[in-house]
């Protein structure tokens, strides 16, 4: 069974930075992207950030773009998520994803986890 697992979120005050870190178990063959969507309450699921298979190719939402960086560990089955200068509207359940991509659509998902909550305070 598929179980990507995260973690790493936590309180933070605005302007500091975390590593969020997600191991995602029994993929069935190769070729996945990873990456990360967050919700914040009352708020649709939105896309954040995305890795291709061969980490070759990243895409960023705008609201996220040069302070958030994806990367990918393959011998580890891990993805990670390193946010920097964070904001109080960062605030969100942050989910971990793995599907055949990278697109920003979270109905091309196949898999996600249970989610990590990062709250900025101002």
């Amino acid at each position: 069974q598929v179980q990507p697992v995260e973690s790493g979120g936590g309180l933070v005050q605005a302007g500091d930075s975390l590593r969020l870190s997600c191991a995602i178990s029994g993929l069935p063959g190769s070729f996945y992207a990873m990456g990360w969507f967050r919700q914040a309450p009352g708020k649709e699921r939105e896309f954040v950030a995305v890795i291709s298979w061969s980490g070759g190719t990243t895409y960023y939402a705008d609201s996220v773009k040069g302070r958030f960086t994806i990367s990918r560990e393959d011998a580890k089955n891990t993805v990670y998520l390193q946010m920097n200068s964070l904001k109080p509207e960062d605030t969100a359940v942050y989910y971990c994803t793995a599907g055949r991509g990278p697109t920003t659509e979270k109905r091309t998902y196949d898999y996600w986890g249970q989610g990590t909550q990062v709250t900025v305070s101002s």
